[in-house]
Formats: C-alpha cells, structure tokens, sequence
C-alpha cells in the first residue's frame, strides 16, 4: 500500500530506465571486445565469455587428498604444466578435495598430473576422477543451450499473446523484457570475468520463467484497469497499474534476494558462480518489469493508434467512393449521373429564386458575424470537412441506398 500513494510518474522515466539498461548491456559487451583480444593472436569471439568445458571441452579431475589442502598450493604445483584455462575450486567440506578445470586434454596422459598434486599431499586415486569433453561436444552443447533460449522466449511469446487475447503488445514487451535481462545477465559477466557453465545456463533460463511471472501481474493489471478506470488517459492507467502492483513485486524480490546472497556468501564454490548468476538476473528482472516492461505497453500502445489512425484516413475516401460505386454496379445510375442531376436541380432552383436556395440538409453551419444559418448539401458538406468533423464528435455516418434513384423520375416529382 505504500507505493499507491506515492505521485511517481513511472511511465515518464522510461527513457532514463533505458538508457540505463543500455548502458549496462554497452559496458558488458565492451568488456566482451576487450577479452576477445586478450591471450594473443588477435580478436577470437571465443574469448570473448568464459565459456566453461561443458561448451568450450576439456578435462574436469577431482582429487581427493588423505589430508587438507589449500587452493593456492595446488595452484603452485601444477603451474610447471602450463594447463590453459585452469581453475582450481575446493570439494566438500573438509577441505580435502579439490576440483581442476582445464582446457587441456590430460586424460590420455595423466601420470604428468597426478604426480604433481602428489607433491601437495597423498591422493586417494580410488576416490579421484577425471573427466574429459571434446570439442565437438562442447559446440554442439552450445549450440543446443542457444536454441533452448529461443524456443523459451517463442513460446513465451505465443502463450502471453494467447492469454491476453491474442493481443501481439503483451507478448512482444515481454520477450523484449526477457531478452534484455539475458542481455544484461551476460554482459556482467563479462565484467566480472566469471566463467559461463552449466550453472549459468540454468541460471538464465531460471530467469526467464521468474521474471515472466512478475511482468505478467502488471500487464494483467493493466487489462484490469483498462475496464475499471477506461474514462482516464491510457498513461494514467499504466502508471496505476505499477503502483498497486509494486508492493507485491518488491516484496518477492526481496525475499528472493536475500536468500541468494546467503547463498552467494556461504554456499560452496560450485554454488556461489549459480548464486552470482541467478542474483544478478532477478535483479535485472525486476527493474525491466517494473521499470521497463509496462511504460514499454505504453509507447506500443500509442504506434498502434497512430498506425489504425493512418489506416483510416487513407482507406475514408476509397470507401466512399465505393459505396457510391455499388448502385452503378448493381444495374442504377452511376456516381457521375448522380452527381450531374444534384448540379441541374441546384441550377433550376436557383435560377427561380431571387436569393441564394439550397436544398433540405442536414448540416448546418451559423455564421457568427451576419447571424444567419446557412444550409449545405450533404455532399458540399462532406467536402467541406463538416462531415468529418461530425464523425469525430462521434455521429455515425449516413449511408443511403441510392439502387432505385432515377434523376429523371425525381425532376418529374417536383
């Protein structure tokens, strides 16, 4: 209830929201660039992320020591290897074991391994593995994690815009939503040089099925709104709409932060790369859907009644030229004799009269200086833009069945 009652135009800071989340996603993909270009031998894309061996292979070895040992000193003992993209992490609790990422295939030849963890401490080789991806497997890994992030994001797409009534802005401000906290998501890590493993694939995809949930109560308020308060301007109802829906939104978030950053400070090492990345995406989460997700309703909203808009000036006059078509086709007289037997009938009577006549219309315009009323044939008003004006204040246009009128038949009447 606290955020209802505050007068934050939320919707107008979407511009400022942005450029935030740009510049965010700039700095990461900047410090993509400037990773691509380290180690030597030019730009490589593939040392652009930390990519770890279950996309990139290598070899995994878990080591288990009869005593403790320390990161650092295992680190010192295998550095005469030259192992490329090594990682060293501690197993369990007890701190007797002791994990080893490595780009390096070791596993045909690990003698030159185990001898230098001996070194350290007595290794348990009974209890100790080593395990090996090749390259093939890692692409092929890689290529499978990007095709399940769009096939997520699609049918995201396609069951938000089903739900609200197959309404296209819903499901495209949601997939925007989603793809900038991916975005977002990966770009930190950049920045924080983390490794992207299997951890991180499951973060991000953990984020997309959270952050929806949160953006779907605000968009589902939005609709609420639209029926219940559908005398105020569409930005109004926006901007309500994230207020009454803020409490809840920061109260989740809340809760869910708090547990991860317990998580990221005690959990183990394994844990705390799965902690960092599911953090920082429920973080992104809640700003985009909150900040971003709704305001971006709005400014869709506005193209598309700009657009329809468009439509409808450009299809009025083909319309009504149309209509006054279908009496010529259906075997009456044409719009041209129409027309032709208004223009005689307006000569004869003005040539019998002594001041200016006009037939019985239905448009009338009173001129403020002479005070006097003028009247105006349908069709002088229509050209006159009085038929235009009369649409927008909301009257129905008139459509007259012109099948049977025969010129000649009416002239004999009068």
């Amino acid at each position: 209830m606290f955020f209802r009652r505050l007068h934050w135009n939320i919707v107008g800071w979407f511009k400022i929201v942005s450029t935030v989340s740009y510049l965010v996603i700039a700095a990461g993909l900047a410090a993509m660039i400037y990773h691509g270009f380290q180690g030597g031998g030019g730009f490589r894309a593939s040392r652009m992320l930390r990519l770890g061996l279950s996309f990139t292979g290598g070899t995994e070895v878990r080591a288990m020591f009869t005593r403790p040992v320390t990161v650092p000193a295992v680190t010192n003992a295998i550095a005469p290897l030259h192992l490329v993209g090594t990682r060293v992490t501690t197993l369990g609790t007890r701190g007797n074991g002791i994990v080893i990422d490595t780009q390096t295939a070791v596993a045909n030849d690990s003698t030159p391994l185990w001898n230098a963890l001996g070194t350290v401490a007595p290794v348990d080789r009974n209890a100790s593995q080593i395990t090996s991806v090749g390259p093939s497997l890692g692409a092929e890994y890689l290529r499978d994690a990007l095709l399940a992030l769009v096939i997520a994001l699609s049918i995201q797409f396609l069951y938000i815009a089903f739900r609200f009534g197959w309404n296209y802005i819903f499901g495209l401000v949601t997939v925007i939503a989603l793809a900038r906290d991916a975005a977002m998501m990966i770009g930190i890590y950049a920045l924080a040089n983390k490794r992207a493993d299997d951890a991180f694939l499951a973060a991000v995809l953990t984020v997309i099925g959270y952050s929806v949930m949160d953006t779907i109560v605000i968009l589902d308020r939005i609709r609420e709104n639209t029926k219940l308060i559908h005398d105020r301007p569409y930005d109004y109802i926006v901007n309500e709409s994230i207020k009454q829906t803020m409490t809840r939104s920061f109260n989740t978030l809340a809760t869910v932060v708090i547990t991860l950053v317990a998580l990221l400070a005690l959990g183990g090492a394994t844990l705390q790369n799965f902690a960092f990345a599911l953090l920082v995406g429920i973080c992104s989460g809640g700003y985009h859907s909150i900040f971003y997700s709704a305001p971006l309703v709005l400014t869709f909203r506005r193209k598309q009644l700009e657009r329809a808009a468009r439509l409808r000036a450009a299809a009025r006059v083909p319309e009504r030229v149309a209509r006054a078509e279908v009496p010529a086709r259906r075997g009456g007289p044409s719009r041209e004799d129409i027309v032709a037997a208004r223009r005689a009938r307006r000569e004869k009577e003005k040539a019998a009269r002594t001041t200016s006549l006009q037939q019985r219309a239905r448009y009338r315009r009173k001129d403020s200086a002479t005070a006097v009323a003028e009247e105006y044939d349908p069709l002088d008003a229509e050209n006159l833009g009085l038929h235009d004006a009369a649409l927008e204040q909301g009257h129905e246009e008139i459509n007259l069945n012109l099948g049977d009128f025969e010129p000649e038949q009416e002239e004999q009447q009068q």
